[in-house]
């Protein structure tokens, strides 16, 4: 489902950090950019032919730089896998938005965009793909990453939320006061369910397990009453 990224209007958060971290005497916004964008389309190559065990000399030199040059824009190997992590996570809600266009209404949208990401689990059937890596390596990077990974992940709580919002104002779907608390609680059951059946072997198709899914999200948000206030603490990632 992910498409392969190009430069982008806005430069994504992972491009700006790798230019931040570039020594000042060596740092053009553009020039760094270009060479923090070879290391990551590099690192998804590597990714999508033999998983995340490639070494950083293999990575270098699939980026056609020195090694010098990668530690310029990148403390190590987990700073690159936020870096591919949030670029796959940008081109699938580009995808989701694209393959929505014709679609008639935000509710029609959501069950897509929800849908879509568990369905996609059974394109990667023998788990070397794009999606077997975020699994692999989400929770991983939480522990030590939490901020990084929380705006990673942020693009599809956002598309969620957009389009949450949208069908309260139309009356299709009852949410409660804060839709992007919804969404972000949406957002987290679905990357759970997505994690669980990215390794666990499938006895039921993916079709159902994302209409499983679907139904538990809009039977939330159609027939939600009020429960108190929202729990404290979270940020809306």
């Amino acid at each position: 489902m992910q498409r392969q990224a190009s430069d982008e209007v806005t430069p994504p958060y992972w491009a700006l950090r790798a230019v931040e971290r570039a020594p000042s005497t060596q740092r053009s916004r553009a020039g760094g950019m270009r060479r923090a964008r070879q290391v990551v389309d590099a690192a998804r190559r590597l990714v999508e032919t033999k998983g995340f065990g490639f070494t950083i000399q293999e990575l270098v030199k699939e980026a056609g730089i020195a090694i010098q040059t990668f530690y310029n824009y990148f403390a190590g190997k987990d700073e690159v896998a936020l870096a591919v992590i949030e670029d796959m996570v940008s081109a699938s809600v580009a995808d989701l938005e694209h393959g929505s266009r014709d679609l008639p209404d935000a509710v029609a949208r959501l069950r897509y965009y929800i849908r879509e990401v568990i369905v996609n689990l059974g394109r990667d059937p023998g788990g070397q793909g794009m999606g077997s890596f975020i699994a692999a390596e989400h929770w991983r990077l939480m522990q030590t990453f939490p901020t990084e990974v929380a705006c990673a992940a942020r693009p599809y709580t956002d598309l969620l939320a957009r389009n949450l919002d949208e069908a309260a104002r139309a009356g299709q779907l009852a949410p409660g006061d804060d839709v992007e608390y919804s969404a972000w609680l949406a957002a987290q059951m679905i990357l759970a369910v997505y994690h669980h059946y990215a390794f666990t072997p499938q006895t039921e198709p993916y079709d159902a397990v994302a209409d499983r899914v679907w139904a538990f999200c809009f039977a939330a948000w159609r027939d939600r009453t009020d429960t108190g206030p929202e729990p404290s603490g979270h940020d809306g990632s």
